[in-house]
């Protein structure tokens, strides 16, 4: 059975016919389809962002309540001269007085140091040196023989002290590091007028206390302790 149709959808149906017959008429479904096909479908553009502005402005720095009324100081540009710290000038030594021993006084020195040696026996360590400029005049560094240091002297940087003929002590500094006798020596040496080819016999009797024999080279003898 079939359901009665409305007055309602009967009355719109018919208004949809009548729209589809003016639509036909005026030829409208055909202009659509041709403004679809012949207008290309564009890309909306980018907006172009506006490029950013900074607004500068001119404002008053704050100043302290104390320097606020007073004008604003004012700096000047200096140049200035490099400082230069003079060299210190060592004044120049005079070696005009200096005294070279001949290779025949020197080795006669040595000859009666090794006999005093071996008149001194072996109950202490002894060790001859035989003085060169460098030792009596110029820099006043007395190297010590090597396996003399290892054997006998400290391990580390000690004070030796040195005692001559008429019983006076020296204090010099041994440098354990570079096997010699530095600070102390040069007075050691001016007070006792030792000269290049000079041999000296060293022998410790203590650690750190020793006694020398000096033979001159010009052929004297002088006994001193070190």
């Amino acid at each position: 059975m079939v359901a009665k149709i409305s007055a309602y959808e009967e009355s719109r149906r018919k208004r949809m016919e009548e729209n589809k017959k003016r639509m036909e008429a005026l030829n409208l479904h055909k202009l659509s389809q041709a403004l679809k096909i012949s207008t290309p479908t564009k890309s909306s553009p980018m907006k172009r962002s506006k490029p950013r502005v900074v607004e500068k402005q001119v404002v008053v720095v704050r100043r302290s309540s104390r320097v606020a009324n007073k004008p604003a100081p004012f700096f000047k540009e200096v140049v200035l001269d490099r400082v230069v710290i003079p060299r210190r000038i060592s004044k120049a030594r005079d070696l005009s007085n200096r005294v070279y021993a001949t290779d025949e006084a020197r080795a006669k020195a040595m000859e009666k140091a090794e006999k005093l040696q071996s008149d001194l026996g072996s109950d202490y360590p002894i060790f001859i040196k035989s003085m060169l400029q460098s030792h009596v005049t110029g820099g006043f560094w007395l190297g010590l023989p090597v396996d003399f240091c290892r054997r006998n002297l400290p391990r580390r940087d000690d004070v030796i002290t040195l005692i001559d003929e008429e019983a006076d002590e020296y204090q010099v500094i041994y440098l354990a590091r570079k096997n010699g006798l530095s600070g102390g020596w040069k007075g050691f040496a001016v007070a006792h007028g030792l000269l290049d080819g000079d041999a000296v016999v060293f022998q410790l009797i203590k650690p750190t206390a020793c006694k020398v024999y000096i033979i001159r080279v010009n052929g004297s003898e002088q006994g001193n302790s070190l």
